[in-house]
């Protein structure tokens, strides 16, 4: 590996040893990929997350004993400050319990069992930099969700929902709304003539004035509080 830059250092949660295996193998073959870990249980994946302090842990949601849902909300509540470990969930389309509960539960991400090497690589160095990661198929799944009525309710966390809301600035409400439609730096800055260093600086005081740990939380909130509405 070339240059200073340390490697993103992960932790595989699953029960499935084999699918440990394989996630080790597709992982260790990138020179900027370190496994740390591994645990079988979501015990025994807080207790490593606490000891090891990874960048990342690659969390599946189904496992016996305490599941990835409630592993994830311990390794949030426990580590919610800058440099704590951001969990990739895996998980699957129909499962709508299962993707919004580890939304608030602090998941970073999520990860298609049946995606491919090169999205869990891809998908680990996203989180790991601190951007939340919403496939857009997840993202379809959310807007539908709101869209229901008796869908999706309460928040994510952090200050009162309104005072933070009215603490953003014009601009800074606009790049809420986009970040809530799924789109990426890039396209934001296209949108609103900004450059993409302008842009990051805009979500990062988005998501420190709302309290949210990062993208991901950022469009549950704006739908939930009604910044953006489906269709709108």
């Amino acid at each position: 590996m070339t240059g200073a830059t340390p490697p993103v250092r992960v932790l595989l949660a699953d029960d499935h040893h084999l699918v440990r295996t394989g996630f080790r193998v597709i992982l260790e073959i990138e020179d900027d990929i370190e496994v740390v870990g591994e645990a079988a249980d979501g015990e025994r994946a807080v207790a490593m997350a606490r000891a090891l302090r990874p960048d990342v842990v690659l969390m599946d949601v189904e496992m016996p004993g305490v599941d990835g849902l409630e592993a994830t909300r311990r390794i949030s509540t426990e580590t919610d400050e800058p440099g704590g470990p951001a969990v990739l969930m895996l998980t699957t389309f129909d499962r709508d319990d299962y993707l919004f509960a580890a939304l608030r539960a602090g998941a970073s991400g999520f990860l298609l069992k049946n995606g491919t090497p090169e999205s869990l690589v891809d998908a680990i160095r996203v989180v790991a930099r601190g951007d939340g990661l919403l496939a857009p198929e997840l993202t379809r799944r959310v807007i539908a969700t709101f869209a229901r009525p008796g869908g999706a309710t309460g928040t994510v966390g952090g200050p009162t929902p309104e005072e933070a809301l009215r603490d953003l600035t014009p601009r800074e409400r606009e790049v809420l709304v986009l970040v809530a439609g799924g789109a990426s730096n890039a396209e934001i800055a296209t949108a609103l003539h900004l450059g993409e260093a302008t842009v990051k600086s805009h979500v990062s005081r988005v998501l420190a004035k709302l309290g949210l740990r990062d993208r991901v939380q950022a469009v549950v909130f704006a739908y939930e509080q009604g910044v953006v509405r489906p269709g709108g």
